[in-house]
């Protein structure tokens, strides 16, 4: 019994053994960068067309039974085809394109199923296949392009190359990860001929840059030559003044001695004509304060004193002078105003009563009548103004005769100089034989000409205290003295 129990658990187990070994022929696992193609039964997948006859597996396991059906691997890594194509531009410039293109199998089923069925056995073809297919579109493309356009925009040769390729390689079932144009060989040297005149402009504005880079070097260390060369100057022109203070100093030491004396001397000598001008600044102000000083006091009071008199009588004389002149005004204006209050009066009775002509006319004569007796007491009120003036001016220089005088002199001192210059006025020629002392002579005669004009004004003021009329008819002779006519003067002197 246990015998037959072991018999058939070893049975079991190699019935799962052999099991297990069974699967693991059945079981394919796709890998993540390869795609599985089972064959040999009739499957439809989705997205392929029907009738296909085979089956597509990524990414997953799936059970294949052996002897019926096969499993071929389809790899889905990346692929790279190195690209060096002889082309001609729209110049007929030949030129070589090297570049690289990075491509792969695509991921859905339709990709894989027409990679499957081209490349499935050929898989290491693959890249000698898809570099022809670059090579003819890239010649096609360059063959339409100037090498100005494909060296200035590789991008527009890039993009019009992968876009031509697109559909083919779709149909191959491979899709492009990148495309890269690395190099443009150039074997006639076009584009290095294109490259000169911007090199030579490089080349020559580095020139000039190193030029002036140069330029400025050299200023920068002349410059420093020069600051050297101010520092040296001006260290030794140190030294030389330090030199010049020593010297000096020395030779100020040795003649320490004399100087001093000399100095002692001198300054014994300031204060001496120092102590001189004090003193006869001293006998000055003592000779200004005992003499000058007192007597222009005196002389200074006497004429203050003088000048303050007559400034009083003539102030007294002016005042009852200009009473006198108001109050005869005031008498005139008032007498006017009654004459013509009572003629406004009068016409107006006359301008009442105009209804009758012998009214108008009686009121007109006593309108004529008022304006002459207002003249008249107007020229009698004028008159008597006149008079009390008169008799002012008399008792004023009754009262002191001399202010008066002064007065009218001063008043009319013009015209007189003026009479007594008019004895020279008509003189044609003038001799003077005696010198300074006959010019003294002469200007004597024409004073005591002039001086004739004071005892006329006195003998006219006397006569108008007697008698007030006549100083209307004396003023003409006060305005003016009439001096004789001379033809010639001659001044002789005795011995002459």
């Amino acid at each position: 019994m246990p015998m037959v129990i072991g018999v058939v658990a070893g049975a079991a187990v190699l019935a799962v053994l052999v099991l297990i070994g069974v699967f693991k022929m059945m079981w394919r696992v796709a890998e993540p960068n390869e795609a599985l193609i089972i064959s040999g039964s009739n499957h439809r997948t989705e997205g392929l067309e029907a009738g296909m006859g085979f089956r597509i597996v990524t990414g997953r396991g799936t059970l294949v039974l052996p002897g019926v059906q096969a499993v071929r691997k389809l790899s889905l890594d990346l692929n790279e085809t190195e690209l060096s194509v002889d082309c001609v531009t729209q110049q007929g410039i030949p030129l070589k394109v090297r570049g690289v293109v990075i491509f792969k199998v695509g991921d859905d089923f339709v990709s894989i199923a027409n990679a499957g069925r081209r490349f499935l056995d050929q898989q290491k073809l693959m890249s000698e296949r898809v570099h022809n297919v670059f090579a003819g579109h890239l010649r096609s493309i360059v063959g339409g392009l100037t090498v100005e356009d494909m060296i200035r925009d590789r991008d527009k040769l890039t993009g019009q190359t992968r876009a031509a390729c697109g559909t083919e390689m779709e149909k191959l079932g491979l899709i492009v990860d990148s495309l890269q144009i690395h190099e443009i060989e150039d074997p006639t040297g076009y584009i290095k001929n294109l490259a000169m005149p911007h090199a030579a402009a490089v080349q020559r504005d580095a020139r000039i840059a190193q030029a002036e880079a140069n330029r400025l070097a050299t200023e920068a260390e002349q410059a420093s030559f020069a600051r050297m060369a101010e520092a040296t100057r001006d260290s030794e022109i140190l030294q030389a003044g330090y030199q010049a203070e020593r010297d000096k100093a020395a030779a100020q030491s040795r003649q320490a001695g004399p100087l001093a004396d000399a100095a002692a001397r001198q300054e014994v000598v300031v204060q001496e004509t120092r102590v001189a001008e004090l003193e006869a600044q001293r006998r000055e102000q003592q000779l200004q304060a005992d003499v000058r000083k007192p007597a222009d006091a005196r002389a200074y009071e006497k004429r203050t004193l003088a000048e303050a008199e007559r400034d009083a009588r003539i102030s007294a004389a002016q005042a009852k002078a200009k009473e006198t002149e108001l109050a005869a005004a005031a008498e005139a204006t008032r007498v006017k105003t009654a004459a013509s209050a009572e003629a406004e009066a009068t016409k107006a009775r006359g301008t009442a009563s105009a209804a009758a002509t012998r009214a108008t006319g009686e009121a007109e004569a006593a309108a004529a009548q008022a304006k002459g007796l207002a003249a008249a007491e107007a020229a009698k009120a004028k008159g008597l103004a006149e008079a009390e003036a008169i008799k002012a001016r008399a008792a004023a220089l009754a009262e002191n005769q001399e202010a008066v005088v002064a007065q009218q002199l001063a008043e009319n001192w013009p015209e007189i100089v003026k009479a007594g210059a008019s004895a020279f006025g008509n003189v044609d020629n003038m001799v003077l034989l005696n010198g300074a002392d006959g010019m003294g002579e002469m200007f004597a005669k024409a004073l005591t000409m002039g001086g004739t004009g004071l005892g006329l004004a006195r003998q006219l003021l006397a006569s108008m205290h007697q008698n007030g009329q006549d100083h209307a008819e004396a003023s003409p002779v006060l305005n003016g003295v009439q001096a004789p006519k001379a033809q010639k003067v001659v001044v002789e002197q005795d011995g002459a």
